[in-house]
């Protein structure tokens, strides 16, 4: 299923699911209450982009999240060559990274406010650590998938340290790196979306977290929609580059990471 007819499916699904709520919202199968109906939570977005009231709280979450999934992809990979190419400090920083990896970062938001205060700062430390162990993963099996055959071939050819690492190591990791990039980018919108609700000023997350506080549950599903639309356009994007850093990836069907 390709193409058009794809997109009607997909279509048709969204209309009669937002119809069914509506109806069932007018009719007291569902309590207005708990699930608002759809038509208020677009007039909601239509009355936030009209007034202009939105777009100041998209762009502290768009800065939030650029700064995390750059400076945490960028630490990722630089660390995980390091680590692949110096196998004894691996196993010397091996344990102290899994356990690192082990720590659920929400519980680290908290800690980061303090040190960092309710700004932009605490939300990209968040994003960071989400997004630094998907590249540093990444990165050092894809070194570490580098045939030994292929990197004795080089030497042979007379290939040193820094023609090894930008010849053959870093063509290797680059498919593990950019397959990520959609993931390392969910992860740094949840970052941020999760630093600005636990405690912020601006934002998405500050969005919601204020329609929550006073029950309008009208402005937490619109907070969600704009969020929602927010990642598939980032996801869209994100997809494009990967087609063009990776063609030569099998086209994968259905559901995407």
């Amino acid at each position: 299923m390709r193409g058009l007819r794809l997109r009607i499916w997909q279509a048709g699904l969204l209309l009669f699911l937002l119809l069914w709520w509506e109806w069932a919202s007018r009719t007291g199968r569902l309590d207005p209450f708990f699930f608002s109906k759809p038509s208020d939570i677009a007039g909601r977005i239509w009355r936030w982009l009209s007034t202009g009231e939105i777009y100041p709280h998209l762009y502290i979450t768009t800065l939030e999240m650029v700064l995390a999934f750059f400076f945490g992809t960028l630490l990722g990979v630089v660390l995980g060559l390091w680590l692949a190419l110096a196998p004894s400090v691996a196993a010397v920083l091996d344990p102290y990274i899994k356990a690192l990896n082990a720590i659920p970062r929400v519980v680290l938001a908290p800690i980061f406010t303090l040190w960092f205060g309710l700004g932009v700062l605490s939300k990209v430390a968040l994003g960071i650590t989400l997004v630094f162990f998907v590249a540093f993963f990444n990165t050092y099996q894809g070194v570490k998938e580098v045939s030994p055959v292929i990197l004795q071939n080089a030497r042979l050819l007379g290939a040193r340290s820094g023609h090894l690492l930008a010849h053959v190591y870093l063509p290797a990791a680059a498919s593990w790196i950019f397959s990520s990039l959609r993931t390392s980018i969910g992860f740094a919108v949840i970052g941020a979306v999760v630093g600005e609700y636990l405690g912020s000023a601006a934002g998405l997350g500050y969005v919601i977290a204020q329609a929550e506080g006073v029950f309008d549950t009208t402005g937490v599903f619109a907070g969600m929609v704009v969020l929602m639309v927010f990642v598939l356009v980032l996801d869209a994007l994100v997809g494009q580059v990967e087609k063009r850093l990776v063609r030569w990836h099998p086209k994968a069907e259905g559901i995407q990471g």
